[in-house]
């Protein structure tokens, strides 16, 4: 079991009938009544409380189906079946499912098919299952198409002085470096850069390069990484306004765990419940 869930009787009745809702409703199966408010009187007087009852209509009659659900610790033997067998006699409930967790003894399974009474298996993952099947089940896949056009303001060109340049490899790589003014202060190289992007951008024309010159006497350009100060009179800076596109495409599985095993012993059908609601059938 999950640790995030907390599965006990009533939430164990309230997953029953979900399930039977949801792989009801292509079949006009619906949900009449579930919960210790269901009771139906019986020929007798007596009132039965039924755990799931639904309804289903071929056009002309309609049939109703009483499932019991058993959240034990212990298999469900001949008796529990007698009792539901009972019951139906005295409501004319048309037909019968005992849902267990811990499943059915010998006997159990063979008076329930004598007296055709649906016996279900509900119980929860466990890591034994691992070997007939995934934890995981891809429940869909997301094919993305991204159309991505980039229009920037790039510096393709920065001159401090005597024919040096700075190279500059990535985007970080501007933080390296601190300008140490003559009064002592000290301004992030990155604040020069970004004042001439700014400019690059009002200016706004795509053909056409813009340079401008920083005056900044007396100062010393500190790179960070390797301690070096450079003498610093100036900065020339050049770029444009570039575009670009980035086009990609990306799929994704989305896969979700599964929570619960389902098996209808006389069907012979299986079928997973996730951890969002998702019920899958494993076909053979």
């Amino acid at each position: 079991m999950h640790e995030t869930k907390n599965l006990d009787w009533k939430t164990y009745e309230s997953i029953t009938k979900y399930i039977y809702e949801t792989l009801g409703k292509q079949s006009g199966v619906t949900i009449k009544g579930y919960g210790s408010n269901c009771k139906v009187k019986g020929k007798s007087g007596t009132s039965h409380q039924i755990d799931v009852l639904t309804t289903h209509s071929d056009g002309i009659h309609s049939y109703e189906t009483a499932i019991e659900c058993k959240y034990w610790k212990k298999k469900v033997n001949k008796d529990i079946v007698m009792k539901l067998v009972q019951i139906l006699e005295d409501t004319g409930i048309s037909k019968g499912i005992i849902v267990s967790k811990s499943g059915f003894t010998r006997d159990g399974i063979q008076f329930a098919k004598h007296k055709d009474i649906e016996i279900v298996h509900l119980r929860e993952y466990e890591e034994k299952d691992l070997q007939d099947s995934s934890h995981k089940i891809e429940i869909a896949t997301l094919d993305l198409k991204i159309k991505i056009h980039i229009t920037r303001p790039e510096i393709t060109s920065i001159d401090i002085g005597n024919n040096r340049k700075i190279e500059i490899k990535h985007e970080f790589d501007y933080f390296d470096y601190i300008i140490l003014l003559e009064n002592g202060n000290q301004v992030p190289f990155y604040d020069c850069v970004n004042n001439f992007r700014k400019e690059i951008k009002l200016l706004n024309n795509k053909t056409k390069s813009l340079t401008r010159t920083y005056k900044i006497q007396g100062s010393k350009l500190l790179n960070r990484q390797t301690g070096e100060k450079i003498d610093l009179d100036e900065i020339l800076f050049t770029g444009q306004i570039t575009e670009s596109d980035d086009n990609r495409n990306l799929k994704y599985t989305i896969v979700d765990k599964v929570w619960l095993l389902m098996k209808s012993i006389f069907e012979e059908r299986t079928f997973s419940f996730l951890e969002n609601g998702l019920i899958v059938e494993h076909k053979k």
